[in-house]
């Protein structure tokens, strides 16, 4: 039974570790919608059903109930959330830029004229 737990826990370390890194690559720069965030959270949901099997208690013969292990290990793996604070991370840091670097001029680039009237044309 500790080889199976033991399992999982590699299993868990590899997410960390291998797998949020490559689909978070350069997070800190995406504006993200409402539809790319649900679509980011079905895709750690796969992930952490895949870790944690569903199987059968062999004392009562019941089927273990994996969305209690999965809220468990979500609230503290929060894909969303973790976008979220690097975004608010690579934020603090182009604030601290110098003035003369080019990234700089986001912050303080004030667009000239008026926008034209009417709908935006769709791109």
């Amino acid at each position: 039974m500790s080889f199976i737990l033991l399992y999982k826990n590699i299993k868990i370390e590899i997410y960390k570790i291998i797998i949020l890194h490559v689909v978070l690559y350069g997070c800190g720069t995406w504006s993200l919608t409402l539809r790319e965030e649900h679509k980011l959270r079905v895709c750690e949901n796969r992930v952490l059903r895949r870790i944690f099997v569903s199987k059968r208690d062999e004392v009562t013969g019941e089927w273990r109930k994996l969305q209690e292990e999965l809220n468990d290990l979500h609230s503290s793996l929060s894909i969303v959330r973790v976008i979220k604070t690097r975004r608010m991370r690579w934020a603090g840091n182009e604030a601290r830029r110098e003035r003369e670097e080019v990234h700089t001029g986001i912050w303080v680039w004030k667009p000239e004229g008026k926008r034209p009237l009417g709908r935006p044309r769709h791109r």
